[in-house]
């Protein structure tokens, strides 16, 4: 009697606790509102307007959900100009070039049951679609019913609401390539797993998942790939399994879903952790206070409604990847399913991410706003190289062929140099000093061109190594942080000398002759004839008037090839003004970057500038370094305004992982991190009157536009803490110490402020 008395007792206190903790609950302001995550995907092969398609999701979720409107297997899953959806998919997908993983979708249709996705596809209108980071629902026209699905970590909650019927149906596709249903009558629930990949995965991977549903079936079955079957479990190349419901005009029937990397016990824990009984109302709810905990640590006002909606749906798109890929098993326990060897592990596991994107802004927005997080993605760096060998420049689960550079070097230095800890940094030392010795087993992993790299200083464009000149520069960049990484690590100073020479690499591809980045040969030679506006070959998604930029840590010394400070400005200038024209010989048709920098340009005129791909995204803030500001707010602004829109249009190249949409929370705030492994942050121009930056230290830092407008873009004068501020830079200890700086905006530029020697941000052979 005692014990359960004792039971009793704990049962309402932790009843009392529950409600306690309910009502200290904070109020946040909903800045979901001003988020749509259509944004980007009225996309095609051909033109990119962002590349992207509605994640439904909490922020780095396991797993996200989008609608389907192309056949299974397509990378364009979603197209906002398609009028008819399949499914609605548990996708992974970090790309439409990298295409999905570990996918399976769930769809609700009524009469006969149809198994093909051209076949059960029911046509539907925007007009009857809401698309939420936190909630998705759309009224599927062919079958009369309405389909919703809010997010978890590791799930979702769907409802389907019918019309009277008999013959109500759910349908769970597994996809091809390997996958095993089971439906199980008399728990209302169906089990299986998927294996479909593209690549980068061992060969016990699989998705495992299951589906609760809230009622009894009146009939279930299978399918084959080819034909229907009454068994109830079933494995092949492609399975698909169907349950029945009876219902009535209205009822409303509930889906409760998790899956797991690691068995289907796993699966039903995640399940029961993060849904158990909970109504689809209270996971919706639940998922949207997540969004709006994140959103409110970064408050922005004084802007338009457009402005807001860019801005939130923006950092939307910042904080959906990486992905988390680890869970907590029985025992509350930190685990993995490795996607290098295929065991269960203990620790943090992040995926689909792609460095050479996202070391530009996605993770020194981490640093500022996100330390613990970034600190938690260092620890799965760590474990990724404890598995396989080598830092994931490009994973999807596990390693991909994409890309290049060694860029893991940047972000491993700046989390440590700007005083994140809480991992094996000496472990990580290693595998940077691995790469930088090593050509991995794939092209994107480790150094490709190690040995002419090391030996010559450049990689040769006659030795078989496609954009050979891309990855001199980039390597150079990551010399300069790993040489910063050595010094604050007490390496021998011979180590740090080395990669410091090697950080001036960058100086054996430019050619004075043409003031740009060129192609050497292997006998010292200058590869002709040169083109400057030739794509590929030498260069990576970009030409010389992109690659010439990309010597992110030393612009000054950039600035001296080219004959000094004003020699520097005009080249700048000459990004803008010279016409998009570009040679596609290298690819032999005209690519879908390409496509957009002319779209951009002849809408706008942005000559050369293609901010739809990455390789120039901070070259406007090089003006900061040519003692040029008041072009640098100009650029900014006009970008910020000019190829950012709230529509499914709305973004001028790939999305790409959060990089172009963090290029905008950052631009948008007044700053960027042109060169992360440096504690600076080029100023450019607010577009907002305020800005207030909730920092994870309790600190709060904002920043004020005074008489901002569309119009008034040009800083006249700042105040740092109340006291005079002439830099066109901030420091990462300034902005973690918390304070405010306060910009008085004007729209004619001042052409004395920030334009002084010491104003320039950090250049490692000194400012100009």
């Amino acid at each position: 009697m005692k014990f359960k008395n004792y039971l009793l007792i704990a049962f309402i206190t932790s009843l009392l606790f529950a409600c306690t903790q309910k009502e200290e609950k904070k109020v946040l302001t909903d800045y979901t509102k001003y988020v749509s995550t259509q944004v980007g995907s009225l996309s095609d092969f051909r033109l990119s307007t962002g590349n992207t398609y509605p994640a439904v999701a909490t922020p780095w979720g396991m797993n996200f959900w989008t609608p389907q409107t192309n056949n299974n297997g397509d990378g364009w899953a979603y197209m906002y100009q398609k009028d008819s959806i399949n499914g609605i998919k548990q996708t992974h997908q970090p790309s439409p070039w990298i295409n999905d993983y570990a996918a399976f979708s769930i769809f609700p249709m009524t009469g006969e049951v149809k198994f093909n996705e051209k076949e059960r596809q029911s046509k539907y209108t925007h007009d009857n679609e809401v698309a939420k980071p936190h909630y998705y629902s759309v009224n599927l026209e062919t079958y009369n019913t309405k389909a919703e699905v809010a997010p978890t970590t590791r799930g979702a909650i769907f409802q389907f609401t019918f019309p009277k019927t008999k013959d109500a149906i759910v349908l769970v596709d597994g996809y091809n390539q390997g996958s095993f249903v089971k439906i199980i009558p008399e728990e209302k629930k169906i089990i299986g797993y998927v294996t479909n990949n593209h690549g980068g995965v061992p060969k016990n991977f699989a998705n495992y998942y299951v589906i609760q549903f809230d009622k009894e079936f009146t009939t279930q079955g299978t399918w084959n790939g080819k034909e229907a079957t009454a068994s109830k479990e079933l494995k092949a190349d492609r399975t698909a399994g169907y349950v029945k419901f009876n219902t009535k005009e209205g009822e409303v029937i509930t889906a409760r879903v998790a899956s797991s990397f690691i068995s289907h016990e796993q699966a039903e824990i995640n399940l029961s952790r993060e849904i158990g009984n909970k109504s689809f109302e209270e996971v919706k709810n639940e998922a949207q206070y997540t969004w709006n905990e994140q959103f409110n640590r970064l408050k922005v006002e004084g802007g338009s409604e457009r402005s807001m909606q860019n801005f939130y749906t923006s950092m939307y798109r910042t904080l959906l990847f990486p992905r988390k890929f680890y869970e907590y098993d029985v025992d509350n326990k930190l685990v993995h399913y490795s996607p290098y060897n295929g065991e269960v592990l203990d620790g943090y596991m992040f995926t689909d991410n792609g460095f050479w994107d996202t070391f530009r802004a996605v993770f020194p927005f981490f640093t500022v706003m996100y330390p613990e997080l970034n600190s938690n993605i260092m620890s799965g760096l760590v474990n990724t190289y404890n598995e396989s060998g080598w830092l994931p420049e490009w994973a999807s689960p596990g390693h991909r062929d994409c890309m290049i550079g060694s860029n893991s070097a940047s972000l491993i230095a700046d989390s440590y140099l700007k005083g994140i800890r809480g991992y094996d940094v000496e472990t990580l030392y290693a595998a940077i000093i691995k790469n930088t010795k090593n050509h991995g087993p794939l092209g994107s992993v480790g150094r490709m061109g190690v040995d002419y790299y090391n030996n010559l200083g450049y990689i040769p464009y006659d030795v078989g190594i496609h954009e050979n000149t891309a990855r001199t520069l980039e390597y150079a960049y990551d010399d300069y942080c790993i040489m910063k990484l050595a010094e604050a690590l007490g390496k021998p100073q011979a180590e740090i000398d080395l990669f410091a020479k090697r950080a001036n690499n960058y100086k054996n591809v430019f050619d004075p002759s043409t003031n740009f980045m060129r192609a050497k040969l292997k006998d010292g030679s200058w590869q002709t004839p040169f083109i400057p506006e030739a794509w590929g070959g030498a260069f990576t998604e970009g030409s010389s008037w992109h690659y010439t930029w990309s010597v992110f840590h030393d612009p000054a010394g950039l600035a001296r090839l080219m004959g000094g400070k004003k020699a520097f400005g005009l080249k700048l200038d000459s990004i803008f003004t010279t016409p998009s024209i570009a040679n596609h010989d290298y690819y032999g048709f005209e690519i879908h970057e390409i496509t957009e920098m002319k779209v951009a340009d002849e809408k706008y005129g942005t000559g050369q500038y293609a901010h739809g791909n990455q390789p120039i995204q901070h070259a406007i803030y090089l003006y900061d370094y040519a003692g040029q500001p008041w072009k640098a707010q100009k650029w900014a602004r006009k970008v910020l305004k000019d190829l950012y829109s709230p529509t499914p249009d709305g973004l001028c190249g790939d999305e790409d992982n959060g990089q172009t949409s963090a290029w905008y929370v950052f631009s948008a705030l007044g700053m960027y991190p042109v060169a992360p492994g440096t504690n600076e942050y080029a100023i450019g121009s607010p577009e907002f009157g305020k800005a207030t930056m909730a920092l994870e230290n309790g600190k709060t830092f904002t920043v004020v536009a005074n008489n901002n407008s569309d119009e008034n873009v040009y800083i006249q004068s700042a105040t740092l803490n109340g006291k005079s501020f002439n830099k066109t830079y901030l420091t990462h200890e300034q902005i973690m110490a918390g304070g405010e700086i306060v910009f008085e905006m004007g729209n004619q530029p001042n052409k004395d402020w920030g334009t002084a020697k010491d104003s320039a941000p950090f250049s490692m052979s000194g400012k100009l």
